[in-house]
């Protein structure tokens, strides 16, 4: 199969690849040169059956040019792609101002569902950014050697609510009992838990009620640990089936080592 790969920012675009070359496909990349790591055009290198191109982020003609070009009649969206650049950056062409003219909202997930009907109006199809990784998707249940104590889990429970209904809104994904995440991620989010709140922080990562799982998808991973166990962080819970563990089992061994317990939420708990 010949498959595109749209890549942000972060380890993401990486784990695709490298599944996507195991699996035997060849890889067309939009790698968007505000945020894909330069480190990306190495790992393409080394594999002959990759190919990069360096697109700006508004730039839409000239992916689906590159994309068409190559024969791709899937593609995946894997990375971040920083919020404010989504709607204050973007420097568009023609298709690009075609796609904003048609979202009938100016938020995160209308403008890459925009982006996702051109795509499938030149015959390619938006897949699932996981379906090559199933393996560090979560699981349900508790990850960790240590459960969450009563009062962890009232917390995370009490978390669940509002981590949700900001999701729903479209305001973050990410809650810290006293803090609620914004437009500046996870890790941040965590760190200003633990300035404001000091030890016992607990966090909560959730999904969109209506998760897309072509984008956007909650990632966690060993540095989200490192920034919990920092802030003073003691419990953590995601949404099973609907979040990527970055960095696989290490993630789950660096929380072990810090004493953090981590749950995966079954879907509909």
């Amino acid at each position: 199969m010949r498959l595109g790969l749209i890549a942000g920012n972060g380890r993401f675009p990486f784990l695709v690849l490298d599944a996507a070359r195991s699996a035997g496909h060849d890889v067309t990349i939009i790698a968007i040169k505000e945020e894909a790591f330069p480190e990306l055009a190495e790992r393409a290198a080394a594999s002959p059956r990759a190919a990069i191109h360096w697109v700006s982020l508004g730039q839409l003609g000239t992916w689906m040019a590159a994309l068409k070009s190559a024969g791709v009649s899937q593609a995946v969206m894997a990375g971040q792609v920083k919020h404010t650049k989504l709607f204050s950056d973007i420097v568009p062409d023609m298709t690009a101002l075609g796609v904003l003219m048609r979202l009938k909202a100016r938020n995160t997930d209308a403008l890459i569902s925009g982006v996702a009907d051109l795509l499938r109006d030149n015959g390619i199809e938006l897949v699932d950014s996981t379906a090559l990784l199933a393996p560090l998707v979560a699981r349900p249940g508790v990850l960790t050697r240590r459960q969450p104590d009563e009062h962890e889990r009232a917390d995370l429970e009490f978390g669940w609510r509002i981590a949700d209904a900001i999701a729903g809104l479209d305001i973050g994904q990410t809650v810290a009992v006293v803090a609620v995440e914004a437009m500046e991620g996870t890790d941040q989010v965590i760190a200003r838990a633990g300035r404001l709140a000091g030890a016992g922080v607990r966090i909560v990562k959730v999904a969109k009620p209506k998760q897309d799982m072509r984008f956007d998808v909650p990632v966690v991973g060993a540095s989200t640990i490192a920034v919990m166990h920092q802030a003073g962080a003691t419990a953590l819970s995601v949404d099973a089936g609907r979040t990527l563990m970055i960095d696989g089992d290490d993630v789950v061994r660096a929380a072990d080592q810090m004493g953090i317990a981590i749950i995966g939420r079954p879907t509909g708990a």
